[in-house]
C-alpha cells in the first residue's frame, strides 16, 4: 500500500497516481471500519441495551436459529459506520480538496468540518427524542385490541434508519451554506421563499422513517429550525468569494 502524502492544487498527478491514492484511502477507510466493527461487536450487549431503552423493559423477540446473530451483526455494522465516519470523511475530504482552487478550498473546509458534527447531532436527536416518542405512541396505540410483539430485526431497523435519517436531514445548513457560497442562492432569496421551504420540510418529515404523527412533528420541527439557522449562516458567511462571484457575473453577461 502506497504511503499517503499531502496533495496540493498545483500538483499534477497521472491517472495511475490518482487511482493509487484512491485505493490507499479506501483501504484506510476499510481498516478504520474493521477496527470499529470489532470494537462494536465486542460491546454488542451494551449497544443492544442502549437501543432497547425506549422499550421500557420489553425484550424484542427473534425467529429462527440465525436471526439473533445476523441482527446483532447488522446493529454493530451501523454503529461501526458511525464510529468510523470521521476517518472515512477525512479520507474523502483529503482526496477531493486538491481539486479546488485555494480560495474554494478555504470556503469548503468549514462546511466539510460541519458535516460529521451535524450528523452526530442529528443521530443523537433521533435517539433521544424521536425514537422514544414514536415508540411510546406506536406501542400504546390500540393497545387493548392487539397483543403487540416486538420483532428485533424490525425494531432495530426502525431505530437505526430513524437515527441515520435524522443525521442526514441535519445536513441542511451545510447544503444551503454551500449553495450560497457558490452563488446559486442567497439569504434574501431563502427569506422570500420561506413558506415554500416550510412545505418542503413537512414533506421531507412525512417521507422519513416513522409512520406516526408524533415522529412527523418531531422531525419537521428541527427541519424548520435548521432552515432558519441556515438563513442566518447564509447571511453571515454565505457571500461568494471574489473569484466565484466573477465567474457568475461573466456567465450572466455572456
Amino acid at each position: 500500500m502506497a504511503r499517503l502524502k499531502p496533495v496540493t492544487h498545483d500538483d499534477r498527478l497521472t491517472v495511475v497516481e490518482h487511482l493509487d491514492e484512491l485505493r490507499t484511502r479506501i483501504l484506510v477507510s476499510l481498516a478504520a471500519f474493521g477496527v470499529a466493527l470489532a470494537l462494536c461487536f465486542w460491546q454488542n450487549h451494551q449497544l443492544l441495551h442502549w437501543l432497547n431503552k425506549p422499550l421500557h423493559g420489553k425484550e424484542p423477540i427473534t425467529f429462527g436459529v440465525a436471526e439473533a446473530f445476523t441482527t446483532t451483526l447488522t446493529v454493530t455494522a451501523y454503529a461501526a459506520l458511525v464510529l468510523s465516519l470521521p476517518v472515512i470523511l477525512y479520507q474523502l475530504y483529503a482526496y477531493i480538496l486538491p481539486a479546488f482552487t485555494p480560495s474554494e478550498a478555504r470556503a469548503a473546509k468549514p462546511l466539510l468540518l460541519l458535516i460529521p458534527v451535524l450528523f452526530v447531532g442529528g443521530a443523537a436527536f433521533g435517539y433521544f427524542l424521536v425514537v422514544p416518542a414514536a415508540t411510546k405512541f406506536l406501542l400504546h396505540f390500540n393497545a387493548d385490541e392487539f397483543n403487540t410483539q416486538i420483532r428485533a430485526r424490525d425494531y432495530y431497523y426502525f431505530v437505526t434508519t430513524t437515527m441515520l435519517a435524522c443525521g442526514a436531514v441535519f445536513q441542511m445548513p451545510v447544503v444551503i451554506l454551500a449553495l450560497t457560497r457558490v452563488g446559486i442562492t442567497s439569504a434574501d432569496k431563502l427569506r422570500r421563499n420561506r413558506r415554500y421551504a416550510y412545505l418542503v420540510c413537512t414533506i421531507i418529515a412525512a417521507a422519513l422513517p416513522g409512520v406516526d404523527p408524533i415522529s412527523m412533528i418531531l422531525e419537521a420541527l428541527p427541519l424548520i429550525v435548521l432552515f432558519e439557522l441556515s438563513i442566518l449562516l447564509a447571511k453571515a458567511f454565505g457571500r461568494p468569494s471574489g473569484e466565484i462571484a466573477e465567474r457568475w457575473a461573466s456567465a450572466e453577461g455572456s
